[in-house]
């Protein structure tokens, strides 16, 4: 099964005990987390999209945070003894798929047009 999920304004594949890197969440270490902004879920030739995964739901553990490699920026304008350095680290979360939960949503029934009475 796997499932395209959104999370910090990205979107990432994801299937089950697959190890996911994701932008840093307000979450302790081991604690179990839901993303319901699912906008694919596909289980073999069977794909939900849309409406379709409205319900839909990707249950995941948190493993660890973490930062990435440092960054250095730097700004430099020659001959005027004019130099900045700036350094940043991009703070991670180690995010565990548990399962993808798929519950498409249930077909509205096609209502028959009311009978005027009186004609």
């Amino acid at each position: 099964m796997l499932a395209v999920i959104m999370t910090g304004g990205k979107q990432y594949k994801v299937k089950p005990d697959q190890v996911i890197e994701i932008d840093r969440l307000k979450v302790a270490e081991g604690d179990s987390i839901e993303f319901d902004h699912v906008l694919l879920v596909q289980d073999g030739d069977k794909t939900l999209v849309g409406e379709a995964v409205a319900k839909a739901r990707v249950k995941a553990t948190v493993v660890m945070h973490t930062r990435g490699a440092k960054i250095n920026v730097i700004k430099f304008k020659r001959r005027k003894r004019y130099m900045r350095n700036l350094g940043h680290k991009q703070q991670y979360t180690k995010v565990k798929i548990v399962e993808v939960l798929a519950q498409p949503a249930k077909k509205k029934a096609a209502s028959k047009p009311k009978a005027k009475s009186g004609e």
